[in-house]
């Protein structure tokens, strides 16, 4: 469209389209083959942004080209590459092609996918895709149900909703909630938008190994019971964010059962695990939990947003969040049909699971089982390689392609403060140079790097020349404070 015309209709023609098309998938084929070449970290000031982007309303048409060109030149660049080889930080979004595709066909049809009589294909999609979740997970293929999410967070709101109303009924005032203090800040964002106070959460310390103390939980609840209150939910980690640490599913399925509990497991970042074998191993228990939050735009390679919510008895979601509003009495439609409204917040819904059918159809599972393999052998080399040095210090091993590390040369006799100092300055320096992006995080009172490693494209040289750029920063800040 070019820049005289107007255009009440929103439409371009055939051959716009065509071209403006082809010109946009051009680009993401570019990005997808060139990102590696790349460097993964953007930062700019508030300020920077608003004299760089800022402007009124526009009230009159900018060719479609230009603003495609501007955004591609000023928008597009200042956002950190998270799907790049050396995007350690956090947990990457690794992302697929083929995903990325299907997310452009959902959203160029403008795929409804709330209720069975809008879209019965979409809805069947969601359907076959959770169940195959389902059993990837040991869960109820027959009874048991789900929902896609945004994300984690909104998964995670999703199960504590439903267990609120299943073990407290309406009044909550005296329930008590159970997590660790690794678990991920969204539970306790979720905690409070549901209702619960400040001293209706107990937030129970983990070891040395960052596992919830099973003593200290049983502790907890004995206490409640005792002082009136009604506990009725634990949360458990299945990967921590900070360290990919699995709490004790078993032995906590076992107290949750004794006690009463709802049982839900935040495996948003280490649910995908359970494709290799060293996952299945660390995640035994899980088919146990009352509810279980998966995050595909995580480890399943998705590209943002889908998350996931799994549970026991589909009923159980139904039963929480079905209203029955006089405009929608014409698509209720009969049991079968699901209508996904009805297991979840949102009514308007678009259709996640479209690039997590495709790209589970196209690459196949085996893919998904090698490449998750892949990144928990390579965050264990990146760990035999770090205790091979007189300067790096393992601070939480290799765990679900996760590692802690920091920068502590044995020749020096250097305080935890002077450390401190030091790793928080390689982060900085590193960050800055935008080579890669590796951030900090606090484990035990330490500052410390975090290496998440879920990209499978990511290699060993990758790491290691970033290791090697990191020694280098370490040793002249040593050299620099006159340690």
């Amino acid at each position: 469209m070019k820049k005289s015309e107007s255009n009440d209709k929103l439409e371009l023609s055939k051959a716009a389209m065509k071209e403006y098309g082809y010109k946009v998938i051009d680009l993401i084929v570019e990005h997808f083959d060139t990102q590696d070449q790349k460097t993964p970290v953007s930062q700019a000031t508030r300020k920077e942004m608003d004299n760089l982007l800022a402007e009124d309303i526009p009230m009159t048409p900018t060719d479609s080209n230009q603003v495609l060109d501007f955004v591609m030149e000023n928008v597009i660049p200042h956002s950190n590459i998270v799907s790049h080889p050396k995007s350690y930080s956090f947990v990457p979004g690794p992302s697929n092609y083929i995903s990325t595709m299907a997310d452009t066909l959902a959203t160029g049809f403008n795929i409804f996918s709330g209720g069975w009589a809008a879209s019965p294909a979409a809805a069947e999609i969601e359907i076959i895709t959770m169940n195959w979740l389902l059993k990837i997970f040991g869960f109820p293929p027959k009874k048991g149900g789900g929902i896609f999410t945004s994300g984690g967070s909104m998964a995670n709101l999703t199960a504590l909703v439903t267990a609120r109303r299943i073990k407290c009924g309406e009044d909550f005032s005296k329930a008590t909630i159970y997590l660790s203090d690794q678990a991920h800040s969204s539970n306790i964002k979720a905690i409070k938008v549901i209702g619960f106070k400040k001293e209706q959460i107990r937030i129970i310390p983990t070891d040395s190994e960052f596992k919830i103390g099973l003593n200290k939980l049983k502790n907890a609840i004995a206490k409640d019971r005792i002082a009136g209150y009604h506990p009725f939910c634990m949360i458990a980690s299945a990967g921590t964010t900070n360290t990919g640490t699995v709490d004790p599913l078993d032995e906590i399925a076992k107290i949750c059962k004794e006690e009463s509990l709802w049982f839900h497991i935040d495996g948003a970042y280490g649910g995908a695990a359970i494709l290799a074998d060293q996952g299945k191993k660390a995640l035994k228990g899980i088919k146990k939990a009352d509810s279980l939050t998966v995050d595909p735009h995580k480890w399943f390679f998705q590209p943002y947003e889908i998350g996931c919510l799994l549970v026991k008895n589909h009923n159980w979601l139904k039963n929480t969040f079905t209203e029955k509003p006089e405009y929608l009495r014409d698509v209720e439609g009969n049991t079968s049909e699901i209508n996904f409204f009805d297991h979840g917040i949102q009514l308007t819904r678009r259709f996640r699971a479209l690039k997590f059918y495709m790209s589970l159809k196209t690459f196949g599972l085996s893919s998904f089982q090698k490449a998750i393999q892949y990144n928990i052998d390579l965050a264990e080399q990146t760990e035999a390689l770090l205790r091979k040095s007189g300067e790096w210090e393992i601070v939480s091993p290799a765990t679900l392609a996760i590692i802690n590390f920091r920068y502590h040369p044995i020749a020096k006799q250097l305080t935890e403060h002077q450390l401190d100092t030091i790793n928080q300055s390689i982060s900085k320096k590193i960050t800055d140079k935008g080579e890669a992006l590796l951030v900090t995080t606090v484990l035990q009172g330490q500052i410390v790097l975090r290496m998440c490693l879920i990209n499978p494209r990511t290699t060993l040289e990758d790491v290691k020349s970033t290791i090697t750029q990191c020694t280098l920063f370490g040793q002249e800040e040593i050299q620099r404070l006159g340690y």
